[in-house]
């Protein structure tokens, strides 16, 4: 059987749900105490997700899928949203590929938040070509396109592709 990306359909929900949380079980301990809880993000958060217009991605290995990608188009921007690797199947090169499927379809500049503290994350976004915007500009972004509390404003890092251009 081949691998293969694909957009995620309605029921692919509850695998995509467990993926999240089987994956964001790295942040624990990581990210500050008082924004982690269990499960990591719960059904109805991610339908409201999905009812916000983040579309997943899943990267399939025969019929199951090993990893999920969310993208979420703003106006002006491609926002990379929720991206997960099965523990068991983390550095195989899912997130790689992912990420370089659903960039090559955006046309506006491409976005990631995620946890300052996981670092990880944020060398992974790295290796493949985002830079970390400045402080005051993460915080104008996270506020603009993200529906984030302050406390995950204050704790999480923006990175941008090539295309972006500072704002401030």
């Amino acid at each position: 059987m081949n691998n293969e990306i694909r957009q995620c359909s309605p029921d692919d929900f509850d695998v995509i749900y467990e993926i999240i949380n089987d994956a964001a079980a790295a942040y624990k301990g990581i990210i500050p105490a008082d924004r982690w809880h269990e499960p990591y993000m719960s059904k109805e958060e991610l339908k409201g997700q999905m009812e916000d217009g983040v579309f997943f991605w899943a990267y399939t290995d025969g019929n199951s899928i090993s990893g999920v990608m969310g993208i979420q188009l703003k106006t002006d921007v491609t926002l990379i949203r929720h991206a997960y690797v099965r523990t068991a199947a983390r550095n195989k090169g899912i997130g790689k590929k992912l990420l370089q499927h659903l960039c090559a379809f955006s046309e506006s500049p491409v976005l990631i938040g995620t946890w300052a503290d996981a670092t990880w994350a944020v060398e992974f976004y790295r290796k493949n070509g985002f830079h970390l915007v400045s402080r005051e500009e993460k915080e104008k972004l996270l506020r603009k396109y993200w529906s984030i509390p302050e406390r995950q404003i204050e704790t999480s890092v923006v990175l941008a592709n090539a295309d972006w251009k500072p704002v401030i």
